[in-house]
């Protein structure tokens, strides 16, 4: 049976941090996961993992294996595409959908390290070949 895509619309703050902590560890049983979201937890923080957990797998954002006693959750969506999609839902919601208002922004608050300007140069020079693959790369200008 085929699976539903997993809806990235629909995560809350508390499933995001589940879904951080399996990002982090890869794969992890709940108490695992319990462990790192709640240093000091007590039976109440396992259950609350363990029904975010059952949320997220309904939403098709985790995969349970059953095979051992203690079930082991893994990340169905990954880190990066549950960002692209709440960027654009905040880009819809603040500037009619245009991301260069807020990616500006985003470079204009933030001081980026070299490596990181050097990432984003490469990044917006790649997605310029895409459009342009007839542009020779060496036309490009680096700073």
């Amino acid at each position: 049976m085929a699976r539903t895509p997993p809806d990235v619309h629909n995560v809350t703050d508390a499933e995001l941090a589940v879904l951080q902590a399996l990002w982090d560890q890869g794969e992890a049983t709940i108490r695992q996961l319990t462990d790192a979201l709640y240093p000091s937890g007590t039976e109440s923080h396992y259950a609350t993992v363990q029904k975010l957990l059952e949320r997220l797998e309904s939403k098709n954002h985790v995969q349970r294996d059953r095979s051992s006693h203690a079930h082991c959750f893994t990340a169905m969506t990954d880190r990066e595409t549950l960002v692209g999609h709440r960027l654009r839902a905040v880009a819809e919601q603040l500037t009619g959908g245009l991301m260069a208002p807020l990616l500006s922004h985003l470079v204009r608050a933030e001081t980026l390290t070299a490596k990181e300007r050097r990432e984003l140069r490469q990044l917006i020079d790649e997605l310029d070949r895409r459009k342009h693959p007839s542009v020779s790369r060496w036309c490009v200008v680096r700073r």
